[in-house]
């Protein structure tokens, strides 16, 4: 369930549909809240969300800081 979950969050952060993808990872971390990955995903959609990267965008992201 987890990673099914996880899948369609990153389907839909890939298609910079944010809120859902956020819905998607947090319910995996509610099934196992010690999932890195789909917390990582919730802070940079959470983010790409307020600073979207345009419709040319191909999922790479990019650090601005260390």
């Amino acid at each position: 369930a987890v990673l099914n979950h996880y899948r369609d969050g990153l389907a839909l952060y890939r298609e910079q549909q944010w809120d859902q993808a956020i819905g998607c990872f947090q319910q995996a971390l509610a099934l196992h809240p010690h999932d890195r990955l789909s917390a990582m995903y919730v802070e940079r959609a959470e983010l790409l969300r307020h600073d979207p990267p345009g419709a040319d965008w191909n999922g790479v992201w990019v650090m601005k800081e260390k």
